[in-house]
């Protein structure tokens, strides 16, 4: 699996630059970022080929450490709260294989994410400011009609997602 880190988010973690992708399958590629959510540092996921996006809120200095951990936990926490069960999950995360670190994954999928990240900001009044994982606000934005390379017309990122497990 590849974990694509934007700019800041590699800024963020004191990180010198990173490697192309080489993975051709985005069904296994993840681009992150680091966004202000509530005026708290946040992680911002999201999958390069369905759009499919989770938030972790008000991560402390010291959890973004061990960012591969910190990722399949909002995954599993996010998938699982959707409504997938555990054991597709583990499965995809099987298939998708060790985490490792990349450039975010082109144009198409940074657009993806910055359009991710209005949907976060737009639906911030669902945040639970007492938790760490945000279903709620999860599931309003991978619910909402976007558009996505590689899929025909107004689609929802939850639908989308199921396709890759």
């Amino acid at each position: 699996m590849e974990l694509g880190l934007t700019i800041p988010l590699r800024r963020h973690l004191k990180m010198n630059s990173l490697p192309h992708g080489e993975t051709p399958d985005r069904g296994a590629c993840w681009d992150l970022h680091v966004i202000p959510l509530g005026g708290r540092p946040s992680l911002l996921a999201v999958h390069c080929e369905s759009r499919y996006t989770f938030v972790l809120y008000d991560l402390a200095p010291s959890v973004w450490a061990d960012l591969p951990a910190l990722f399949q936990e909002g995954l599993r926490g996010s998938l699982v709260a959707a409504g997938i069960s555990s054991e597709k999950v583990e499965g995809y995360l099987r298939r998708a294989g060790q985490a490792g670190y990349t450039r975010t994954h082109g144009r198409r999928e940074v657009a993806f994410l910055n359009r991710a990240w209005e949907d976060v900001t737009a639906l911030d009044y669902t945040l639970d400011t007492a938790a760490r994982s945000q279903p709620m606000l999860d599931r309003a934005v991978n619910r909402r009609l976007v558009r996505c390379a590689g899929f025909d017309g107004l689609g929802r990122a939850e639908e989308r997602f199921l396709c890759c497990l």
